[in-house]
């Protein structure tokens, strides 16, 4: 009894980080790790456009158990890495896809800070006037305003057809979805849908209103959906391989 007193304390694991840089196939990336009560096991996300990674642990998981993880997992994270873009910059003399149709990025500075589409000789341009450093800025609001013209449209054809009405209509930049609906009927799509083919947008609305009346992935809500959007599988699969490219896209 006397010599366990002067036995040594037990060792505490390393504090989980929540946040640090981790370096894969040649890129230093951020690596969040967040802790989920009801997580059973370590799952791993790669963000939309190779952006960053995600894992969620249970609670109270060591350290260490993150870090052999990712060691048993480096070959498929660099693989995965590898076959994704850089993230191209929207500047002049890049093209963007408007709709599915690449555009020349054109910058006239000798106005105001203004953008619009036009037909050159080369092909469809989009001229971006105003001050060099809002260029990307306004490429991107330029979206937006297009985005909210298509989408409210197709969210009204779509919810009359399944007799539901959307609460409001949110134009989001997020990074692991391209829509969502909640149970008040609030819809949200990313911005960036519109830089895909028309089917690849209506299919996403038709997607998020099917949520309106079926609130799951269930066979119901797949029949729905197909209804709305005949084409959903081809256009499903397009979005799942064409996507991250789209959000690699940089619009800062």
């Amino acid at each position: 009894m006397i010599l366990s007193l002067f036995r040594s304390p037990p060792k505490k694991s390393a504090t989980l980080k929540a946040e640090r840089n981790y370096e894969v196939a040649g890129r230093v990336l951020p690596l969040r790790v967040m802790e989920n009560p009801r997580a059973t096991r370590l799952t791993l996300r790669i963000d939309a456009g190779g952006k960053g990674l995600r894992i969620t642990v249970p609670p109270g998981m060591p350290a260490r158990e993150v870090d052999k993880f990712l060691a048993r997992h480096e070959g498929w994270i660099e693989t995965r890495i590898a076959r994704m873009p850089d993230q191209p910059k929207v500047r002049p003399g890049v093209k963007i896809p408007i709709r599915g149709v690449p555009h020349l990025i054109v910058h006239e500075p000798g106005k105001r800070g203004t953008v619009q589409q036009e037909n050159g000789a080369e092909g469809p341009r989009l001229i971006v006037h105003g001050d060099r450093p809002h260029l990307a800025r306004r490429v991107g609001d330029f979206l937006k305003r297009e985005a909210r013209h298509d989408l409210d449209m197709l969210v009204a054809r779509h919810t009359a057809t399944v007799g539901r009405r959307a609460k409001i209509i949110r134009l989001k930049d997020t990074k692991s979805r391209w829509g969502s609906c909640t149970s008040d009927g609030t819809l949200s799509f990313s911005w960036r849908i519109m830089m895909a083919p028309p089917p690849i947008i209506d299919y996403l609305v038709a997607h998020e209103v099917a949520h309106l009346k079926e609130m799951n992935h269930g066979p119901k809500f797949w029949k729905l959906c197909g209804e709305l959007c005949p084409d959903t599988e081809r256009c499903k699969a397009w979005l799942k391989r064409n996507g991250s490219a789209l959000q690699a896209i940089d619009f800062s």
